[in-house]
């Protein structure tokens, strides 16, 4: 078979492809559209905190899975802490077992979700991320630093809904 007698293209088969290709166009461009719209809109704030909230559910994941040498590292921002612990002398690691271990406020945890996230009145240097822990009524409200995503916890508290 040469160049010149090459198969005919199929009707069906083109018009398949032309289908699928505008309906994946119409579908970037209405999600597109939704989000500008959104925005435009005053709800862009869904994903106003989106690196903040990942930073805490990160850390909180660590937690449920007992993992707290990495949660420790991911609340300094510091995956490399056991080798220079001397660095953090402000919140060491047995202060934040105590705190977030099995015996800490919050027990063991076996489900968490982060719920929403926001800013102290009057501004700050970072975002309150709230987090449903277990179920409880009762939510736990970390703070993560918008500049380096180092973790403490909030300067106040904040009702989410």
């Amino acid at each position: 078979m040469t160049l010149l007698d090459a198969k005919e293209d199929d009707p069906r088969e083109a018009r398949k492809r032309k289908t699928r290709t505008t309906a994946i166009i119409v579908f970037v461009v209405g999600v597109l559209a939704i989000g500008f719209l959104g925005f435009l809109l005053g709800h862009g704030w869904w994903f106003r905190y989106w690196p903040e909230e990942h930073v805490a559910g990160k850390f909180f994941d660590a937690i449920e899975k007992q993992d707290y040498n990495t949660a420790y590292g991911i609340w300094m921002q510091d995956v490399d802490w056991r080798q220079h612990p001397e660095r953090h002398p402000k919140y060491p690691f047995g202060d934040f077992y105590r705190d977030w271990g099995p015996g800490g406020e919050w027990g063991l945890i076996k489900t968490q979700k982060v719920y929403g996230a926001s800013t102290c009145p009057g501004g700050g240097s970072g975002i309150v991320v709230d987090v449903v822990v277990n179920d409880r009524a009762e939510h736990a409200q970390v703070w993560v630093e918008k500049s380096d995503h180092t973790m403490s916890y909030p300067p106040c508290e904040l009702m989410f809904h």
